[in-house]
């Protein structure tokens, strides 16, 4: 039986620990904006593609945002490639209205070899506990009372800033479990979008598409904390956004990357 809050609803981090069923349905408390929380199904796709290679790593996850997600949905999952040395598969979230999310992940199996690790650095910046809380509101993104988020600087969203990013500590609130590779992807949309930051008035930005790729310091994560730093790489005067963030724990260990092609509303 999947764990539940205090009021009965499913929290988050508990339902990325069960297997993910053929059919999904998830209750509004689990929304982003519009539909279900886009992190969290590329999280839920991520996984039931685990699945079918016990003891693969995940290297590489990416989802296609096609409709929003606002019902019960089916999961399927193929085989693309398997090899020694990776496994490629795909996922799809679909309704009698057709595909909604489409997903890709490669999952790599471990070596003998021990390779020279490079990874970005962390900024330098205050611990969790010295920063304020930031309240997302949640008519807009209902998954937000899941986390907590202590933000970083003085870039905040929607305020009509100089600069088109974000930075600010994340975590589950449920428990004080660190990230695996499902709690970082959903963690790593759990922050506005970093051009909202230069934006003076409340915009929809969705996400068009979503690449997580774990980083080394993952699997030695201790901490439930998560330091996001998210910067919009570029934007065309189209709307068009190419967003990179980069996670990073308390001891500084790089947890992983992100990309987020999104369009402005």
């Amino acid at each position: 039986m999947i764990p539940t809050r205090t009021d009965g609803a499913v929290a988050p981090g508990a339902l990325l620990r069960e297997p993910v069923g053929a059919l999904v349905e998830l209750g509004e408390h689990l929304w982003g904006f519009g539909g279900v929380h886009g992190g969290l199904t590329l999280a839920l796709l991520t996984a039931a593609m685990g699945e079918q290679v016990p003891g693969a790593l995940l290297q590489s996850a990416t989802a296609r945002y096609h409709r929003p997600l606002g019902e019960a949905f089916r999961v399927e999952v193929s085989p693309v490639r398997s090899g020694r040395t990776l496994a490629s598969l795909a996922g799809r979230a679909t309704t009698e209205r057709g595909v909604h999310v489409d997903a890709s992940a490669t999952f790599g199996f471990p070596g003998r070899v021990s390779w020279p690790v490079v990874s970005p650095v962390a900024p330098v910046v205050p611990r969790p506990e010295d920063c304020g809380v930031f309240t997302i509101p949640p008519e807009f993104v209902a998954i937000s009372t899941a986390m907590e988020i202590r933000a970083v600087g003085s870039n905040r969203p929607y305020s009509g800033g100089a600069d088109a990013e974000l930075t600010a500590w994340i975590r589950l609130v449920e428990d004080s479990e660190p990230p695996d590779a499902h709690r970082l992807i959903l963690l790593m949309d759990g922050l506005a979008p970093s051009y909202s930051a230069v934006l003076p008035e409340l915009l929809p930005i969705p996400t068009v598409e979503f690449t997580v790729r774990p980083g080394a310091g993952l699997a030695r994560a201790e901490s439930p904390w998560v330091l996001l730093h998210a910067r919009t790489h570029q934007a065309g005067a189209d709307g068009w956004i190419d967003e990179r963030i980069d996670a990073w724990g308390p001891d500084r260990d790089h947890l992983g990357s992100a990309r987020q092609l999104r369009l402005v509303r």
